[in-house]
């Protein structure tokens, strides 16, 4: 940026920047990641449901929870199939328009006909479905816009976090605040408008209308005699076939690039990381059966919980993005440990004694490790994209975002396996310390594969921060209760 003018020239400039930025297309592409903030709104409503009118225990929660997150793990997939086949003659508005009508009314069946738990998890599965879906699609646009310039990259960026930080911000709170008026069925239904704004949106998305080779082969082919529709079938077959084709080679290449040492070991760190066991779903059990914390408190607490993550971000960014990875990864690592064990004073009343109400003590641990955890991820992210080579690296980069949600979905479920095996139940928290224990000391396992982080490559690690898309991460909640 320029010089002179003190502050005031350069924030004019930026403000300039953005409103240049926005336009039709744009507006679209914001309204996506909006959608995806605010559909916040339901995760509460979700877990109350799940526990009060399913009656499940802390266990299944947190194992179905798990399965409602799978379509995160192939996103990939479709990405392949937006990028190659188009629907009603659009790779990229068809699919957009589609996901948020069916969105909306899986959310609108969980608000009215679920009433069993294979329901409710289908239903779950197809909304999440269809954010990944939009999501794949959406982050496509953002990097074919992004070519033209890093400066246009970063103010699009800029806008879309800015837009999904909105959204999360403006339901964290009433979230919880609506659970004190209204059923969780009832926020249901007021979540399902809300996919409908991509619906709404995909209309603004500029895209040439896909060619398909096959429609003047058909056309030929209904005019003519039995050979020409004999060549038309192989037309179509062999175009198939190149599709599969196509399929296997990006398969093979990805294959070979992720299974190179250079990929792999650093990747066995990031996935072990991700993978440990948590007890968020037995805590938060504790919290509202246990301590009788409210929904409206809950709600509170996930506001600040953002605004945690987003200081853990900042101060990453602006202090720590120079600092060797290994070196921030490590004392996240050990920090962790000892801030995590800090729920054990409230599961044994200790807080009380040391003259801190539950409330404030809940909400005072939340906020460290949400922004602790913040801190660790934002460097995961960094050394997902460094690894990649070139030529494979954005393929690769979404299947090793894959395997991170799969690595979150798995720590989900060993989380859950661990609950039941000690007992945690809805209403008996007896050993819910020693699973919180056993979970805040496994995550000290990935330190003994720590050194595989030597083979990457930090050189100007703060550089690539646009091209880096932490959204592409379903946000599977393991590092907070709340």
């Amino acid at each position: 940026g320029g010089g002179g003018g003190g502050g005031a020239a350069p924030l004019a400039e930026e403000l300039a920047r953005y409103r240049e930025a926005i336009n039709p297309e744009v507006l679209a592409i914001m309204s996506v990641y909006f959608v995806q903030g605010i559909l916040g709104l339901s995760s509460l409503a979700t877990t109350f449901f799940m526990k009060d009118e399913l009656g499940l225990s802390p266990a299944e929660v947190a194992a179905l929870s798990g399965i409602a997150s799978i379509p995160w793990v192939i996103k990939p997939l479709y990405g392949f199939i937006s990028d190659t086949l188009p629907l009603f003659g659009y790779k990229r508005r068809s699919y957009l328009f589609l996901s948020g009508i069916v969105g909306s009314l899986a959310w609108l069946a969980l608000g009215t006909v679920v009433h069993t738990t294979t329901e409710t998890i289908l239903m779950r599965t197809i909304a999440s479905l269809a954010i990944a879906v939009s999501d794949v699609v959406v982050d496509s646009v953002v990097v074919e816009r992004s070519r033209d310039s890093q400066s246009r990259a970063g103010t699009l960026q800029s806008l879309c976090w800015g837009s999904r930080y909105f959204g999360a911000g403006v339901t964290a709170y009433s979230s919880g605040q609506l659970l004190e008026t209204m059923s969780p069925r009832s926020v249901f239904l007021i979540t399902a408008a809300f996919p409908l704004l991509v619906t709404l949106f995909s209309n603004f998305f500029n895209e040439e209308r896909a060619v398909v080779p096959s429609k003047a082969a058909a056309t030929t082919s209904a005019k003519s005699d039995s050979d020409d529709a004999l060549l038309a079938q192989e037309t179509k077959t062999e175009g198939e076939d190149s599709l599969v084709e196509k399929f296997w080679v990006q398969a093979k290449e990805v294959w070979a690039a992720a299974t190179l040492p250079s990929v792999l070991n650093p990747m066995l760190f990031v996935l072990a990381w991700q993978a440990t066991p948590n007890a968020s779903s037995g805590f938060f059990y504790f919290l509202t059966n246990q301590i009788k914390l409210r929904p409206e408190f809950l709600g509170r607490a996930q506001v600040a919980t953002s605004l945690a993550s987003l200081f853990g971000v900042w101060l990453y960014q602006t202090k720590l993005k120079d600092v060797p990875i290994k070196k921030v990864l490590l004392w996240c690592t050990l920090l962790s440990v000892p801030l995590g064990l800090t729920q054990l004073l409230l599961i044994n009343g200790l807080n009380r004694g040391l003259g801190i109400p539950d409330t404030w003590f809940v909400l005072g641990d939340d906020v460290v490790l949400a922004a602790l955890g913040e801190i660790a991820f934002m460097p995961l992210l960094v050394i997902s994209a460094k690894v990649c080579p070139v030529g494979v690296e954005g393929t690769l980069f979404a299947t090793l975002m894959s395997l991170f949600n799969a690595s979150g979905i798995l720590s989900q479920e060993l989380g859950a396996l661990l609950t039941a095996k000690l007992g945690v139940t809805e209403s008996n928290f007896d050993n819910l310390g020693l699973v919180i224990l056993i979970c805040n000391l496994s995550s000290l396992l990935p330190l003994f594969v720590i050194n595989n982080l030597d083979s990457v490559n930090f050189e100007n690690d703060g550089t690539d921060g646009g091209e880096i898309q932490p959204d592409s991460v379903e946000p599977i909640d393991d590092r907070s209760p709340l």
